[in-house]
């Protein structure tokens, strides 16, 4: 058997490929490595299959859902998990057919479940009773569901990003009942109920909570099977494991993180006669460190501080516009200038955006002491949650996007925002119109 392929390094740009890159597409500029995320979702299949042979890997589009990083995954044997009727109409746009999504959400709206099942949906993740009704009533009798179920599992990342414990907006309760009533529901409506699913949360780099999470998950299908002969026939541990955005980061390999929850799943099934399908659904960890983001330096000013004396800040040509993750919270990135050689002389810096908020893009980084205007500086692991959650905040334009091919050569995969597009939804009445 061949084996999986290491984990990559966090992709950089050589400093002749940066400039490149800007005067070909200008800056902000999103930047991805495609065989750096073929890569990754490679050795994250071949390690789960090493785990458990029949495994099932989904990308999770709401990391990066740019239409050719999609129809690349999917290229890779991925499903694709989209989290709104928007990411399915993306994943249908890039190519993939619906049968190869499922459709999570915790608020589907009536609309968006009868556009899923008339697109022929593989799968939906079902999250609370109302939506076993809708369900039922438009007919979605042969589509796959699978429960989503919140295991009680609090695991250690950010609170805004934590999703498993008991009180959370995401699915089914198993401790007070409601994800053995939801079964039960289902199978009465005559529903194709065919397991079940847990997400505890993102960016994990202790594995605790995701290897209790599947245990429960299994728990809870060998229960259901002993109580009232449902015989689950697939089980989705989500996603979650975390990426290398600092030195201090350190993510578990996927190896041992497969076989990890592998492990927890099997021992909690052990004794029964279930032997379902094990799927995940990782996003971060397939396309964080397979991008980088490049940004032009403005003005540097110097300012009095309190308690330091004073502060450098280094103004960027973007901001929480392109990058909201700093303020949302408190993310931090491995920031450098672009660079032909390796800089000796360095300062703290906060390295600052252009919007009208203090806009703290990166605080106290080490830059060199001589950064002046005109400067690129490049911003690691920024493939997830960047491109996917840019706004016009201040009425700015969302980055273009480039990727850079196996060969060397490089493409837009999504072109810079005109202003345009941008003010094309207003509408201003003429009797208002100055």
């Amino acid at each position: 058997m061949v084996s999986a392929p290491s984990r990559p390094a966090p992709f950089r740009l050589t400093a002749k490929t940066a400039r490149e890159l800007v005067a070909a597409y200008g800056s902000p500029l999103y930047v991805v490595d495609e065989a750096g995320f073929r890569l990754r979702i490679r050795a994250y299949i071949q390690a789960f299959r090493a785990a458990y042979p029949n495994s099932k890997i989904s990308y999770a589009s709401k990391a990066n859902s740019t239409l050719a990083l999609i129809a690349i995954a999917a290229q890779e044997g991925c499903g694709i998990d989209v989290a709104s009727e928007g990411e399915l109409r993306a994943a249908l746009a890039a190519g993939v057919s619906a049968s190869q999504c499922h459709l999570h959400g915790n608020n589907k709206l009536h609309g968006e479940l009868e556009f899923a099942l008339e697109s022929g949906v593989g799968q939906i993740v079902v999250d609370h009773f109302g939506e076993i009704e809708t369900i039922a009533s438009l007919g979605g009798h042969q589509t796959d569901l699978v429960l989503r179920l919140a295991p009680g599992v609090d695991p250690i990342t950010h609170a805004k990003i934590s999703t498993g414990q008991s009180d959370t907006k995401f699915g089914f309760n198993i401790v007070d009942g409601s994800a053995e009533k939801a079964t039960l529901r289902c199978l009465e409506l005559g529903l194709n109920l065919v397991g079940f699913h847990c997400h505890v949360g993102s960016q994990l780099l202790d594995p605790e909570a995701q290897r209790a999470g599947g245990e429960f998950i299994a728990k809870f299908a060998v229960e259901m099977r002993r109580r009232h002969g449902f015989s689950a026939t697939y089980l989705n541990v989500g996603g979650g494991l975390g990426a290398q955005y600092t030195d201090e980061d350190r993510p578990m390999a996927v190896e041992e993180y497969c076989q990890l929850v592998v492990q927890s799943v099997l021992k909690a099934l052990d004794g029964s006669d279930l032997a379902p399908t094990l799927a995940q659904e990782p996003g971060r960890s397939l396309i964080a460190e397979a991008g980088v983001t490049l940004y032009t330096v403005g003005v540097v000013k110097t300012v009095p501080a309190t308690g330091i004396g004073h502060r450098t800040y280094v103004c960027v040509d973007g901001g929480l516009s392109d990058n909201p993750r700093p303020a949302l919270y408190g993310a931090r990135y491995p920031v450098e200038r672009v660079s032909d050689s390796v800089e000796a002389n360095a300062m703290v810096v906060t390295v600052s955006g252009r919007h009208c908020e203090s806009d703290k893009l990166f605080e106290d980084v080490l830059l060199p002491a001589d950064i002046r205007a005109g400067d690129l500086i490049q911003v690691g692991t920024t493939g997830a949650y960047n491109a996917s959650m840019a706004s016009n905040y201040n009425r700015f334009t969302r980055p273009a996007t480039a990727l850079l091919r196996p060969d060397g050569s490089h493409l837009l995969i999504q072109r810079r925002e005109t202003w345009d597009e941008m003010l094309a939804r207003e509408i201003v009445p003429a009797e208002l119109m100055v």
